[in-house]
């Protein structure tokens, strides 16, 4: 599981080969959420100021995660992506 940013202690995280729809793993403090890439949990739980950071860190590096998206399906090494300031 490539981590491809950290920020605020939350830990972001893609899979290869990972199942549709497009997503990635977040987690936090002993939480784990997957998010879209527009932002909406799919699935698990994090406390809702982390789910908040996460988004806004999305709004900035969408295409970025669409890129690694692809990287990961194909197996290639993932980017990683800069974090929340």
């Amino acid at each position: 599981m490539p981590v491809i940013s950290r920020f605020y202690g939350i830990l972001i995280a893609m899979y290869f080969n990972d199942h549709n729809p497009p997503h990635f793993h977040a987690k936090y403090s002993g939480y784990e959420a997957l998010f879209d890439f527009n932002g909406k949990v799919i699935d698990g739980e994090l406390p809702k100021r982390a789910v908040r950071f996460v988004q806004e860190w999305i709004s900035f590096h969408k295409s970025e995660l669409e890129d690694n998206w692809e990287k990961a399906r194909k197996g290639e090494p993932l980017s990683y992506i800069a974090p929340l300031e």
